[in-house]
């Protein structure tokens, strides 16, 4: 069973780093594509970051030159590195398994969900 499990949101203020984890189990993290997407209040969810098995990654425009995404094989775990934080970077963020690259910041490529965790950035 494909488990999916996001830690590392807390508050900051701008200008600040974040980097969020997301644990995956139940299958080996490469296997799939994976996304990070974020959702604030009142708005739909958006990609943030995707990455293949061959390594490629994509990045939203507005997380350009500030977000990294990677992750651990050894540790079966998926990262986002949040540099730069800006208080619009504020929402719920979830990683994702099971999209690929020609749609990946589509939510619904995405087969499998994690819990989220919550991303504050004050002014």
């Amino acid at each position: 069973q494909v488990q999916l499990v996001e830690s590392g949101g807390g508050s900051v203020q701008a200008g600040e780093s974040l980097t969020l984890s997301c644990a995956a189990f139940g299958y080996f993290i490469s296997s799939y594509y994976m996304g990070w997407f974020r959702q604030a209040p009142g708005k739909e969810r958006e990609g943030v970051a995707g990455m293949g098995s061959d390594g490629s990654k994509s990045y939203a425009d507005s997380v350009k030159g500030r977000f990294t995404i990677s992750w651990d094989n050894a540790k079966n775990t998926l990262y986002l590195q949040m540099n730069s934080l800006k208080p619009e970077d504020t929402a719920m963020y979830y990683c994702a398994a099971g999209g690929s690259w020609v749609r990946w910041s589509a939510p619904g490529q995405y087969t499998y969900w994690g819990q989220g965790t919550q991303v504050t950035v004050s002014s």
